[in-house]
């Protein structure tokens, strides 16, 4: 089957791989990352396998994934690597650019409304996983976070408080809930542009398909509001805390 992309889409592609490819360059040269940018948080936040998925931009992601695609295509030796890099970008890219690439995206691809709701129902589950993983990390981090500020909140009453360690551990404490904060902003910007698909798509779907969407949608909200609430938990906790 030919794939068939919007010529705005092949643009933003394209520029995105060249952004990215400069981008995933200086991270292999300097030896860092965007995700090791803050020295502070718990490194469960910035590597391993979860702490990729909801830290960038709708265009970080895209880049990134564009990229990959373009150095694929460089090292296999194909005429045509505009082409090669826009059909191995598109698919990292996914609904992280947003509700109208993601259909124009998938229009090219699939014909049948019905197809194209197939593929969307296994990307949303696919990203409920990536929520819950992430979850599960950040609720380990959490709970010693919040083990932490029981035992700050008992030295300081006890006026035992050694106030140079105090300041270093609520600073990396602060610097894991602005990770998450981050990380909660792309899971609902991600559940927002799936909703605006199923809509776009409502028209020519069957209610039972839509239906079946939009609770597979209403899965993954749940999942983010979940951990929404147990980080503006841990940021309350945080925010009790005063020193000298």
């Amino acid at each position: 089957m030919t794939l068939t992309v919007p010529t705005s889409f092949k643009k933003l592609l394209i520029g995105s791989a060249v952004a990215g490819a400069i981008m995933l360059t200086g991270c292999a040269s300097t030896g860092s990352s965007m995700l090791g940018a803050n020295q502070n948080a718990d490194a469960r936040l910035t590597q391993g396998n979860d702490a990729q998925f909801f830290s960038k931009s709708g265009y970080q992601a895209c880049a990134a994934g564009a990229a990959v695609g373009l150095a694929g295509c460089m090292l296999s030796g194909t005429s045509n690597h505009a082409t090669c890099m826009i059909t191995a970008g598109i698919a990292a890219c996914g609904v992280a650019m947003g509700a109208n690439y993601y259909l124009d995206q998938r229009r090219g691809e699939y014909a049948s409304t019905s197809e194209r709701l197939q593929v969307m129902s296994q990307d949303i589950q696919k990203d409920t996983q990536k929520v819950v993983a992430r979850t599960q990390t950040a609720r380990q981090v959490m709970a010693e976070d919040r083990a932490r500020i029981e035992r700050l909140e008992q030295e300081i009453a006890n006026q035992r408080v050694d106030l140079a360690g105090a300041e270093r551990e609520l600073a990396a404490i602060d610097s894991n809930i602005s990770i998450l904060q981050r990380d909660l902003g792309n899971m609902q910007r991600t559940v927002k542009e799936y909703e605006e698909v199923a809509q776009l798509e409502r028209q020519e779907a069957s209610p039972q398909e839509i239906n079946k969407i939009e609770q597979e949608i209403d899965v993954m909200n749940q999942q983010v509001l979940a951990l929404q609430q147990e980080v503006d938990e841990l940021y309350n906790m945080r925010s009790a805390i005063t020193l000298g």
